[in-house]
């Protein structure tokens, strides 16, 4: 029976991608940086190892969404107190926090646990053109035709 090679924590080299989010449509562009994060792009891919690269999103705020999203996709969230409930339109979060809807897309394609966590904090994102990541010489992120913008 063949072993099945296992990368050791310290063999592991994380590359830095800079993705531009401006005219991509939010689900497609989510499931790449996903799978980014995950390392499903490195052929050392383990599913229970943090494999993943680090990713940086810039021009959060022009990113969109197709039909009539704009409008009527909700966020919710939650204070914690009775009656704490806060219900926001994409067009408003965007005006406001444009990072949080390339943030919670992300999220929700990762795995549910401490490994996602863990590999969550390995994204950036930023509003605008510039990041603060210059001196880890980020590379251009290719995303596939189909994730593109049409």
């Amino acid at each position: 029976m063949n072993k099945t090679s296992l990368p050791s924590i310290s063999s592991i080299n994380r590359q830095w991608y800079v993705v531009d989010a401006a005219n991509q449509t939010l689900g497609r562009l989510a499931t790449e940086i996903a799978s980014v994060l995950r390392g499903k792009n490195n052929p050392s891919f383990t599913p229970h190892l943090d494999t993943g690269d680090f990713v940086v999103v810039v021009n959060a705020e022009k990113i969109r969404v197709s039909g009539k999203k704009a409008q009527r996709k909700l966020y919710r969230r939650h204070s914690g107190r009775p009656g704490g409930i806060k219900v926001e339109s994409f067009e408003s979060l965007q005006k406001r926090i444009p990072e949080r809807i390339v943030e919670k897309a992300v999220k929700g394609m990762l795995p549910h646990n401490a490994l996602g966590r863990q590999m969550f904090r390995k994204l950036k994102v930023y509003k605008g053109n510039g990041h603060p990541h210059l001196a880890q010489r980020p590379q251009p992120f290719q995303l596939n035709p189909s994730a593109s913008a049409k």
